[in-house]
């Protein structure tokens, strides 16, 4: 059996024996007495329509822990219609993935004009490659 290896929390830095998780335990207690507090605000079929930052006030947990939940599938937001959490490009709230569908959309269109650019130098370098061996040849016909 082996013994885990000496690792700062990665949420209050302290130094920690690590086995599984990247936080000391003290930590991982808090997060789940978040967690908890966050389920039970949940639980409760007024709050149903809550967003998460109407969550986040209610029961103190901050914004980034609750969106850590919902990744996580710890927390769903099919029984909750209004509850998703910041794109993390423009930070509109979304309900899966880490950006939104506009976001996505403009990437993907940075990422093909950046190729046609690409592909045009790439063009561009050929031509002027095969150009200059033309001269090279030329001269040395001379």
């Amino acid at each position: 059996m082996s013994m885990g290896k000496l690792a700062n929390c990665s949420r209050c830095d302290a130094v920690f024996v690590q086995a599984v998780r990247d936080i000391c335990p003290k930590c991982y207690k808090e997060v789940e007495q978040e967690y908890e507090a966050c389920a039970q605000f949940l639980r409760k079929r007024e709050n149903r329509g809550s967003n998460i930052h109407q969550v986040s006030e209610a029961t103190g947990v901050s914004v980034k822990q609750i969106t850590k939940f919902i990744k996580e599938g710890r927390i769903s937001v099919a029984g909750n219609p209004n509850l998703g959490y910041p794109c993390e490009r423009c930070g509109f709230l979304i309900r899966a993935g880490n950006i939104c569908e506009s976001c996505l959309k403009g990437l993907k269109h940075e990422i093909t004009q950046q190729l046609e650019v690409e592909q045009r130098l790439d063009e561009f370098q050929r031509a002027d490659l095969a150009q200059a061996a033309y001269r090279r040849k030329q001269n040395s016909d001379e």
